[in-house]
């Protein structure tokens, strides 16, 4: 995977456990949408936390781990999962380093996505708590795709009201 890095922070200085840290993210993040492309099961489960999120493209799609894994293991089992490539990746890190934030823009077979996440450290080893993954659209695009999700829209919106 090729990406850019951009760190954020105040300080101009970042301190080595900070760059430690993203270095750890960065190769965790990587290697979790490895596993994907690979349709490794194991090893892309074994990447988040015991308790952790995934929110999908869909707004019905909010699952906790257990709950994602059985919806995508048929996926998986035919070699056939997702393929994302990062293009930039923004991590912001918590004082102590144990908790961390970012945004990444994503390559996929949906066009450009966004990625954005919690990872914390847990027994010494980073793991997603938290991913969302959201569809780009441009701003010119904003107006048909509104009308062409209008009605699926209002039915959830209905339903959820209720």
């Amino acid at each position: 995977h090729s990406f850019m890095i951009l760190t954020g922070g105040i300080a101009n200085a970042q301190t080595s456990s900070q760059g430690d840290a993203k270095e750890k993210i960065n190769s965790l993040m990587n290697s979790w949408h490895d596993a994907a492309a690979r349709a490794d099961y194991d090893a892309y489960f074994s990447k988040m936390a015991d308790h952790s999120i995934f929110i999908g493209t869909d707004p019905t799609e909010n699952w906790e781990k257990t709950e994602f894994a059985k919806w995508s293991k048929p996926y998986f089992d035919k070699g056939q999962a997702w393929s994302f490539t990062t293009l930039e990746r923004n991590i912001f890190l918590k004082e102590d380093c144990d908790l961390a934030w970012f945004d990444e823009l994503l390559e996929t077979h949906m066009g450009i996505c966004r990625g954005s996440s919690v990872v914390a450290k847990e027994d010494g080893e980073w793991k997603v708590k938290h991913y969302v993954l959201s569809i780009e659209i441009p701003n010119e695009n904003v107006d048909e795709i509104t009308l062409l999700k209008k009605d699926f829209d209002t039915r959830l919106i209905e339903k959820l009201k209720n």
